[in-house]
Parts: C-alpha cells; structure tokens; sequence
C-alpha cells in the first residue's frame, strides 16, 4: 500500500512541478467571495435508484460508462473486470456490506459473458 500511495505522490508532484496547471494566487478565493464553497456538492438519490445494476451517475447522454471503457480498454477490458471483482470483494467489510458484494458479483457475471462471447 505504502508503494502505491508513494507513486500516486511521485505522479501528483510530476503534475503540479509545471506552471501552466498550478493554481495561482489570484484564483484562489477566500469565504467572503465563495460563501457556498463549503457546502457539500451531493445530491439526494430516488430511494428507488438501483446503484448495482443501473446507476444514473455512470449514464450521461445515452452512453453508459461501461460500454465506454470497454471500447477503449479492448483486450484490457477482461483486466479492468478481475480488478472491480477484487476491489469490491476486498472493501465489502469495511464499506458499503451487502451492495459491494452485489457489485462484485455483478463484474463477474460481466465477465463471465466476456468470455462465453470469445
């Protein structure tokens, strides 16, 4: 973990070293000027959203992400779903319980249509 978290900082300093992605001084704004910036940005979600099968967040103009990534993943695609299966199956005890286990379960069967279709 310690590996990771200390790439991830490698690549965030290598980002922000250039001048033209730095934020400046005179775009930062203080409260008086930004009085909804601590306001949390979330919206309320219809009770009966299903997060597991259909989230509307994953869906914009007609596109779902996940046709998305596996048009741009190709062969990488049957990776991206072994990863999800891991992530979820790993945090289901520590964060969302029952829903990240359906998720997982939702990725292998992704994947499991994956290889019937090859």
């Amino acid at each position: 973990m310690q590996r990771l978290y200390n790439g991830m900082r490698s690549r965030w300093n290598r980002l922000f070293r250039y001048k033209s992605v730095r934020p400046t001084i005179n775009t930062i704004q203080t409260q008086e000027e930004s009085p909804t910036e601590d306001k949390p940005h979330t919206k309320k979600r219809p009770s009966d959203q299903d997060n597991v099968n259909n989230p509307v967040h994953y869906n914009q103009a007609g596109i779902e992400c996940i046709d998305a990534i596996e048009a741009a993943l190709d062969e990488g695609f049957e990776y991206y779903l072994q990863g999800n299966i891991m992530k979820y199956l790993w945090r289901y005890r520590y964060k969302n319980g029952a829903e990240d286990l359906k998720k997982a379960e939702w990725y292998n069967k992704k994947l499991i249509e994956l290889k019937e279709k090859k």
